[in-house]
């Protein structure tokens, strides 16, 4: 069985419809979609936007070893779309899209939490939250942080 697979990493605003487009297949009986948002604070701090760095090519790899990971353990799977925004966001702009299409819908969940689960883990993706009071700081997203320690 083949499954699509689709990764990217862009400045542009991610689109669900595409995404969700993307994933779609007659052979699905679930299509689950997670989408990220920027919300407006952290931990009661307000936030004003945020900033995402990735190193691309390893993202890249990440995204395609997580592919590999849902295959091995849901191999009935049909669709694995994996989208993640980068540079300045504002609240409410999506930063990240995953979407996995499955026969049933209990894998398909379990798939995608997999999957940002993973990825918010191991893809070298960083993100800067800019607080209302002027102060910034970056979180650690990735496994990356134990190389700069």
């Amino acid at each position: 069985m083949t499954c699509l697979t689709n990764f990217h990493l862009t400045f542009a605003p991610l689109s669900v419809m595409e995404v969700y487009q993307l994933a779609d297949n007659g052979s699905n009986g679930a299509i689950v979609l997670m989408s990220g948002t920027v919300r407006d604070q952290t931990e009661g701090k307000p936030v004003k936007y945020l900033e995402y760095q990735a190193y691309e090519p390893m993202a890249i790899k990440v995204f395609q070893q997580i592919s590999d990971d849902i295959m091995e353990k849901w191999p009935d799977t049909n669709s694995i779309i994996i989208h993640h925004r980068i540079g300045k966001l504002t609240i409410k702009d999506i930063s990240v899209l995953v979407a996995v299409g499955c026969p049933h819908r209990g894998e398909a969940f379990s798939a995608c939490q997999y999957a940002i689960d993973t990825l918010k883990h191991n893809a070298p993706i960083w993100k800067k939250e800019y607080f209302d009071d002027g102060v910034s700081s970056w979180v650690s997203i990735g496994m990356c942080e134990q190389y700069f320690k």
